[in-house]
């Protein structure tokens, strides 16, 4: 007797899933499947798990497909499966190609074509809508997307729109898509949402257009360069009851929100004072490095630290900039903010290097966060006696961008237009600064390489 295993989480059980179940089962006289466990799927960093894992094992069981059901619980377990049920070819979806080829050493590997093709008719019939995603841009945060969108549930990435044909044909073979093309109009067409990720001048025009036809919008950051069309967009938003929120990883990862939390409990005292820092050193042929009007570190990266500020102080009460300009390109900045009681500075660069960190200052004590601060993994407050210090450690998984994925999706299927952890507040008095920076460049400290 030959015997087959595969494992999926099997949430919102679709087309998809039951093919590679047929397919697998076709390839030997038994077949074992797996259903991850709960705490397991937590650890993976799998987001969005909709259905208990007594209903995901029911979804199997109502395939008929499956002879044996196991439950996966901890990474490597699929090794000790393998030689305890006497297993002779292991079959998972050609997403994961190469990732278990470890298991060669105990059984066949088998990498099965996922379905391409799951008919959004099928989808919108299922128990819970699965949102069909489509991705506008193919560069290197849309690389970087489709492989965390695999750890969110409740979506499916359908297809791919480029302004050039061919890269939107090549990323689509590249991640198994369905749909390529470089018509706008007809993605728009074919799915419930889009993931923008294109140069920051084509973010409006884009989520105007997919707002206007009632296609929520996940945008990178910043979504806008000025507040009028931000605001804009809000407003085309709310008119067709849509979503759109910023993509900021940072806002919706765990530790980001269990920091703001603990530095505004009032453990430190009152908050007086925030840095943060986030510099790296670009390539000169980059799209942010470009003397468009666009480029620029604050344009790239403020946001990060601009996001933490608002989040800790709220609105600043005046504003005074800093910056190192190379052929009119913003390669290192500071933006001073003050407040009522106050004072804040975000730090970015793209032509020189620091030390990538946040300090949270206070009347009792202070936060410190370590580089990389905007993946929030760990931070120490600390007080005047060190005795009292105290350290906390929460898990960032991936690139994070998994996180706001995972919240967008929630918005969308629980009938929610705005999002706590990043709100539309937020994301206007971050522009608003921003916007502030370009338009004060009169009066800003400059000094030329």
């Amino acid at each position: 007797m030959k015997t087959v295993v595969t494992y999926g989480t099997f949430d919102l059980i679709h087309k998809g899933h039951i093919n590679i179940l047929k397919r697998a089962k076709a390839l030997g006289d038994k077949l074992i499947v797996g259903v991850t466990g709960e705490q397991y799927d937590l650890d993976r960093g799998k987001l969005n798990v909709e259905e208990s894992l007594e209903q995901r094992i029911e979804n199997v069981k109502d395939t008929g497909l499956a002879d044996q059901i196991i439950v996966e619980n901890y990474q490597g377990q699929k090794i000790s499966d393998v030689q305890k049920y006497e297993v002779d070819t292991f079959v998972i979806g050609s997403d994961w190609l190469g990732r278990f080829d470890y298991l060669k050493e105990y059984c066949e590997v088998v990498y099965l074509e996922r379905t391409k093709d799951i008919s959004s008719t099928e989808l919108r019939n299922a128990k819970h809508k699965i949102i069909s995603l489509g991705v506008v841009g193919t560069g290197r945060i849309a690389q970087r997307f489709i492989p965390e969108s695999k750890f969110v549930s409740g979506c499916q990435i359908v297809g791919v729109c480029s302004a050039k044909a061919e890269n939107a044909k090549r990323f689509a073979e590249q991640y198994e898509l369905h749909l390529h093309t470089d018509n706008y109009e007809l993605l728009l067409e074919n799915v419930d949402a889009v993931y923008i990720a294109t140069p920051h001048q084509m973010h409006f025009e884009m989520a105007k257009k997919a707002l206007e036809k009632g296609i929520h919008v996940l945008c990178e950051k910043p979504i806008c360069l000025s507040v009028s069309e931000l605001n804009a967009l809000f407003q085309v938003a709310e008119a067709n009851q849509a979503v759109i929120i910023e993509a900021v990883k940072t806002s919706y990862a765990p530790g980001f929100i269990r920091l703001v939390e603990i530095a505004k409990s009032g453990i430190i005292g009152n908050i007086k004072s925030v840095e943060a820092c986030f510099t790296k050193l670009a390539d000169p042929n980059t799209r942010e490095m470009k003397n468009n009007g666009f480029g620029g570190s604050v344009n790239e990266l403020s946001t990060y630290p601009l996001t933490a500020i608002v989040q800790l102080l709220g609105k600043p009460i005046a504003q005074r900039n800093e910056a190192y300009f190379k052929d009119s390109i913003d390669m290192f900045s500071r933006i001073h903010l003050q407040y009522k009681h106050a004072v804040a500075t975000a730090k970015v660069g793209l032509g020189v290097k620091s030390e990538g960190m946040m300090t949270i200052s206070g009347t009792k004590g202070y936060v410190y966060v370590p580089a990389p601060w905007w993946k929030t993994q760990e931070f120490e407050v600390r007080f005047e006696n060190p005795a009292n210090n105290s350290k906390y450690f929460h898990k960032f998984y991936g690139d994070g961008l998994r996180y706001e994925l995972a919240e967008f999706i929630d918005l969308i299927q629980n009938g929610q237009k705005e999002s706590w952890k990043h709100s539309q507040k937020t994301s206007i008095i971050v522009t608003e600064i921003i916007d502030t920076f370009h338009k004060q460049k009169e009066q800003q400290t400059i000094i030329t390489f």
